[in-house]
């Protein structure tokens, strides 16, 4: 199975959240067990070289694939989450959306001094979420070893705001 294929599994939904908007939905590619193996696998060859010790995944989508990838490589998974849904003390990091903005949390012991970690979710749109997830690395001490996405939104110039890390992506449209 190629990128092309995986491609053909990511189902367009026109004006979600919001109208004008066209939201890159990976639910049937996630369905099918041979795309998800493959995609799997694919995120695996681009982040095994870069040694790291922690995926480092987004809610709700990066949590899915995020945790997949940390058991294929053998290392650890945090999750960054939503203000208010982790248990313990936190620490934050705001970040704009193509429609708003939003905040994320780490559990402030998730990621020790010195940690590489491979910060991934589904689709790299404008920056600001994989942005705010480098930054909660780093925060806490750890080094960002790389950023991965299933899909990525070359037209919104998300990499812009990912300058000086090491992006990769499976798919651009």
């Amino acid at each position: 199975m190629t990128p092309q294929d995986l491609m053909r599994l990511v189902r367009d939904v026109p004006d979600f959240p919001k109208p004008g908007i066209v939201f890159k939905d990976i639910m049937p590619l996630l369905s099918n067990a041979d795309a998800l193996r493959e995609t799997v696998d694919l995120l695996a060859d681009w982040a095994a070289p870069r040694e790291p010790d922690l995926i480092l995944g987004a809610e709700a989508r990066g949590f899915i694939t995020g945790g997949a990838l940390a058991c294929k490589l053998g290392c650890g998974f945090v999750a960054a989450r939503k203000p208010g849904k982790l248990p313990w003390r936190t620490v934050s990091a705001k970040y704009a959306l193509e429609y708003g903005y939003d905040v994320l949390e780490l559990h402030a012991d998730a990621i020790s001094a010195g940690q590489r970690v491979i910060v991934h979710d589904d689709v790299l749109a404008t920056g600001g979420t994989a942005r705010a997830k480098c930054e909660l690395v780093e925060q806490l001490g750890g080094e960002v070893a790389g950023v991965a996405f299933i899909i990525s939104l070359e037209f919104l110039e998300g990499r812009k705001r990912l300058e000086g890390y090491d992006v990769y992506s499976l798919v651009q449209y």
